[in-house]
């Protein structure tokens, strides 16, 4: 059976102080309320708006909704914690409020908005340096308790795209996590997920060799979370724009859940989620 190595380690994270399964793939729906980010910018930035938007994703069947109020597309500057909380405590508060049961993520890169974010309501943080852009990140997670999402990226998103440079970007970025996995367990963190951080610090080549690769990313004994969705290495390749790369999306999520992803984070949760049944109905043949 060509697909046994997608269903052969069932992780478990703990959701709100209770152990759940990864043994299938799951979808995690982005919800972006910033003005800037790549694709969807300025489109869910009011709470009714995002309220709509998370609706529409939890029917579609995502798993888990990601919010975030900072861009991190290249050129783009980071914010400091105290900006990011007043944009984002009001749509944590409402979101909570109104889906009682909801698995939310705060994507955020600051130990003060992660920390008060879980207070609020959100139980999964999505951090897209791995602890790199604020040094409190990794003792904040280990007293929090809480799963954390930790994506590997090259520089910062103001500058990750100045050439960047691997000896081998596959193992390179496996090395990269198996210091921080190791970090994180000394500090007693051990709910952990990993994204390879595709289009951050990469180059289009880099980005295809990891994907090619992906499958060795599993070794690390952890979740693997796959954030491709309607990325340049997509629009670029075919000469298009984000607007035009869902198809491209659906192809390489598909390759990303055929090399071992448990997470995929998407704009486009209906295809996603379609995508898995398909593939879960080959892997049952």
């Amino acid at each position: 059976m060509p697909f046994d190595h997608f269903f052969s380690k069932n992780y478990t994270v703990n959701y709100k102080g209770s152990l759940q399964s990864i043994n299938q793939p799951l979808v995690m729906g982005i919800l972006n309320i910033g003005e800037d980010s790549f694709f969807d910018g300025g489109k869910h930035n009011s709470i009714n708006l995002a309220l709509k938007q998370t609706e529409k994703m939890l029917n579609e069947g995502a798993d888990i909704i990601d919010i975030g109020a900072t861009s991190s597309k290249p050129s783009s500057k980071l914010i400091n914690a105290s900006i990011e909380l007043k944009s984002i405590i009001p749509y944590i508060n409402q979101i909570v409020k109104e889906f009682k049961n909801i698995n939310l993520s705060i994507d955020t890169y600051n130990s003060k908005v992660a920390f008060e974010a879980v207070q609020h309501g959100t139980n999964i943080i999505n951090d897209i340096s791995a602890g790199e852009f604020d040094k409190e990140m990794f003792s904040t997670i280990a007293k929090l308790k809480v799963p954390y999402i930790m994506m590997h990226t090259k520089g910062t998103p103001e500058n990750m795209q100045f050439n960047p440079s691997y000896n081998n970007v596959t193992t390179d970025v496996m090395y990269y996590f198996s210091k921080k996995i190791n970090e994180l367990h000394q500090l007693g963190a051990t709910d952990l997920i990993i994204d390879p951080g595709f289009g951050f610090g990469k180059t289009l080549e880099h980005n295809y060799e990891l994907l090619n690769n992906l499958e060795f990313f599993t070794r690390l004994n952890k979740p693997l979370l796959v954030g491709i969705s309607r990325k340049s290495m997509i629009y670029k390749l075919l000469n298009t724009s984000p607007d035009d790369a869902l198809t491209g999306t659906i192809t390489l999520n598909t390759i990303a859940l055929i090399k071992g992803a448990n997470i995929l984070r998407v704009h486009d949760v209906k295809e996603a989620t379609q995508v898995i049944e398909l593939i879960k109905t080959i892997n049952c043949k």
